[in-house]
């Protein structure tokens, strides 16, 4: 057999894998995944790089662009996106697994920590690094392979956070999206995707800290 073919073969098994990780809640499903994603890529003799992961030409001014974009995103999901949701489905986000956070000082570190390795690093290096990589393996690295594998991995990512409600899942999703597009935008750069990832989550949890729960601005 074709040994490309093979490789294509297990990475639909390691997307059937994934979902089933994701859907059902697996232990922690980054931390599974990420072990996953170690052992199959060095089975294939393959390199970080495989990933998504590349020194930036300008890596101050890719993040100060990254910055500049989540801040834009973050308005623009808190003005329209959030408020236009919560009237459709009259929810919110369940934003109750933080309601410590407020005003509590080693919650903020703690989170803040888990949000740039965790969330940061080890999700993107799940969802935009190596299922991303693995679709497109499977289905093709051209324009419909791309779209395919941005919206596979944004909707299971937006699936892996049910706990915060269907709001909560379609905002991830739309973030997942949005992470994407930014790692599309520098090249292809997981940097640049992992950088989002940790701007948003820091922006949201600093919020919290001093205001409480926000679920838009009107």
């Amino acid at each position: 057999m074709n040994r490309d073919l093979v490789w294509r073969v297990v990475s639909v098994i390691e997307l059937i894998v994934a979902i089933i990780v994701i859907a059902l809640d697996l232990l922690i499903p980054t931390l599974v995944l990420l072990a996953v994603c170690a052992i199959t890529t060095l089975a294939r003799r393959q390199g970080v790089r495989s990933l998504g992961f590349k020194r930036p030409a300008r890596p101050l001014r890719m993040a100060l662009i990254v910055l500049v974009l989540v801040i834009g995103w973050s308005v623009l999901q808190l003005g329209l996106i959030m408020p236009v949701m919560n009237h459709l489905t009259g929810t919110t986000q369940d934003l109750s697994q933080y309601e410590d956070l407020k005003g509590n000082v080693s919650s903020l570190a703690f989170l803040l920590l888990a949000s740039w390795t965790l969330a940061a690093l080890g999700e993107e290096i799940v969802y935009r690094g190596y299922l991303q990589a693995r679709t497109r393996e499977m289905v093709g690295r051209g324009t419909i392979g791309v779209a395919v594998a941005v919206i596979l991995t944004s909707v299971l990512f937006g699936l892996a956070h049910t706990e915060q409600g269907v709001i909560g899942v379609t905002v991830t999703t739309l973030d997942a999206i949005f992470f994407s597009l930014l790692k599309l935008k520098f090249d292809d750069n997981l940097w640049a995707s992992v950088l989002a990832h940790g701007f948003n989550n820091t922006i949201g949890l600093t919020a919290f800290f001093l205001l409480g729960p926000i679920y838009g601005l009107w």
